[in-house]
């Protein structure tokens, strides 16, 4: 008896699900074996080996044997393979950051190129493109290269690919993933950095597991955030969700480029950090160094002073949101890393809801390539098939 072409349909449209369930699951959780496959899925060893094999055949996966003495016949090790891979890209307003971030969330390269000035975005495709040509070497060892993803400091229609204003570099209202595709010669999407920040730490980092979280990232270019609800990321309903950089700390504070005063974003800021210490550049890398060894009386104040604001807004974040953790990246991880603990402390004694834990994101300054490079990837791990 044949099968109508609805039944067919049917069944194909469920293996897809099953494919992509499996490809995502070695993607995010992997390497694991396939006796594991089977019991987080729910489906009998027969199937998983099917759909293994099928992956296998797409290259989008691979096998190998476990190491170890183990009783009984052993259970093949199932990995996304790092080869399949996108291009990741970070503009910010000093720097450039580009990398090469391969399935299972390997980071092959990375290459940050200062700028001198603010980069427009003509300026931005141009230099990603030089990087690119320079990660040839890398490029030329992979399996495949799917796309670009990139994560951008500013209000963006991941949908359409626009950005509405990235206040600090200038772009305002004009479309973003064309030029990059078109240069590239890739498909190219784009979100807010913050956001993906977030994202990368729900699947590969901090926040891995936990099901309600808030995330604040700060860079160059600013604050910005990223809430994690009930194991969903809140986008509202524009996609702009998640500008926590605007709450305000310090009335009649420093003018922010909102038009208020005394945002979070204006008044914690990365280069303020580095002119205490008189030095001229180097981001994040060169804070790091600073708060690690004797910063000097000046740094030590402006961080001080840096810690109490930030306590200030978290305490909004926590007694609004309810998390069980907070998440901090960028230089916003370099003053956990300092002090951590009296920032921890002073967010519980003045919040209403319970403990909560103050945490330093895991992926460190590949974070926001790794949450590009996720959104690149999305494609293709709802529809491997």
């Amino acid at each position: 008896m044949r099968s109508s072409p609805g039944t067919l349909n049917g069944t194909e449209g469920l293996r897809a699900q099953n494919l992509s369930q499996i490809l995502t699951m070695v993607h995010r959780h992997g390497p694991l074996s396939r006796s594991e496959l089977t019991r987080r899925t729910g489906f009998n060893r027969s199937t998983v080996g099917a759909l293994v094999l099928a992956l296998t055949g797409k290259n989008l996966v691979r096998e190998t044997e476990p190491t170890g003495g183990r009783v009984g016949r052993p259970s093949p090790i199932v990995e996304a393979n790092p080869g399949i891979a996108v291009l990741a890209v970070n503009p910010d307003i000093d720097a450039l950051t580009v990398g090469v971030v391969g399935l299972g969330g390997r980071v092959h390269a990375r290459v940050r190129r200062e700028t001198d000035t603010l980069p427009t975005l003509d300026d931005t495709v141009r230099l990603t493109g030089e990087i690119v040509a320079d990660l040839e070497p890398v490029l030329t060892g992979l399996d495949r290269l799917l796309g670009v993803g990139i994560a951008l400091p500013g209000l963006v229609n991941a949908g359409t690919g626009r950005v509405l204003v990235a206040p600090h570099l200038g772009w305002r209202d004009t479309d973003l993933t064309g030029p990059f595709g078109s240069a590239l010669a890739l498909p190219a999407v784009a979100a807010n950095d913050a956001s993906l920040g977030s994202l990368a730490e729900s699947i590969f980092g901090a926040a891995l597991g936990v099901a309600d979280a808030v995330y604040l990232n700060g860079s160059a270019s600013g604050i910005g955030g990223g809430i994690v609800t009930g194991g969903a990321q809140l986008v509202g309903s524009r996609g702009y969700g998640g500008e926590l950089g605007h709450t305000l700390v310090s009335p009649g504070g420093s003018p922010c480029h909102c038009g208020r005063s005394g945002c979070l974003d204006a008044e914690v800021r990365l280069e303020r950090l580095l002119e205490a210490a008189g030095a001229d550049g180097g981001g994040i890398e060169a804070l790091e160094r600073l708060l690690s060894g004797d910063p000097g009386k000046a740094v030590l104040a402006e961080a001080e002073r840096q810690v109490g604001l930030l306590a200030v807004a978290l305490v909004d974040f926590v007694n609004i949101f309810d998390p069980e953790l907070i998440v901090l990246g960028g230089f916003l991880g370099s003053l956990v890393g300092f002090a951590g603990a009296r920032l921890e402390d002073a967010v519980n004694e003045a919040s209403l809801a319970g403990r909560v834990d103050v945490r330093r994101a895991a992926l460190g300054p590949e974070l926001l390539l790794v949450g590009a490079a996720e959104l690149a990837f999305q494609p293709l791990l709802a529809s491997p098939a």
